[in-house]
């Protein structure tokens, strides 16, 4: 095994510091498969590089999808859903681009977190969102997201420097 090259994107993204705050970015290449019949990049897509963004954040704060929807953590199965999705979509990309999908904390609640995700090709802004996701119980009903969690994405909205 080679040793890790710090240049290379890692496969989850990363957490860094900006001016704003702390973020996620995950980089996404457009593959011929998210295009559609015009040659440019299909709504969809976008929502599921939203995803992509959403789950390897929580990934990175700790957070396990398969530990949370299996309750190996030691809670009940649950998952975190989307409630709400608002998108803006500003420009067009197309096959071949590489872009990034950053995501940042805007508010976190007892069950729910709201996030702000910008796909972005260098400075141009190509994609907005507003998510709002909500952790349920695997039979349907809000669960408390746990303290540790909750913390680790009120963190993600303050500079490492404070």
């Amino acid at each position: 095994m080679s040793e890790k090259n710090e240049s290379w994107p890692d496969l989850a993204g990363r957490v860094v510091d900006g001016p704003d705050g702390r973020h996620h970015i995950l980089p996404v290449r457009v593959y011929f498969e998210d295009t559609d019949f015009s040659g440019l990049v299909y709504h969809a897509s976008y929502v599921r590089w939203f995803e992509r963004g959403r789950s390897d954040f929580l990934r990175l704060l700790g957070g396990d999808h398969r530990r949370l929807i299996d309750g190996s953590g030691g809670t009940e199965p649950a998952a975190f859903v989307v409630r709400r999705m608002s998108i803006d979509f500003l420009k067009p990309s197309r096959i071949d681009e590489v872009l990034e999908v950053e995501t940042r904390v805007k508010q976190v609640g007892a069950a729910s977190l709201t996030l702000v995700q910008t796909v972005r090709r260098s400075d141009t802004t190509i994609a907005e969102a507003e998510v709002t996701v909500v952790l349920i119980s695997v039979s349907g009903k809000p669960l408390r997201i746990s303290e540790a969690l909750r913390e680790a994405f009120r963190e993600q909205g303050k500079s490492a420097s404070v």
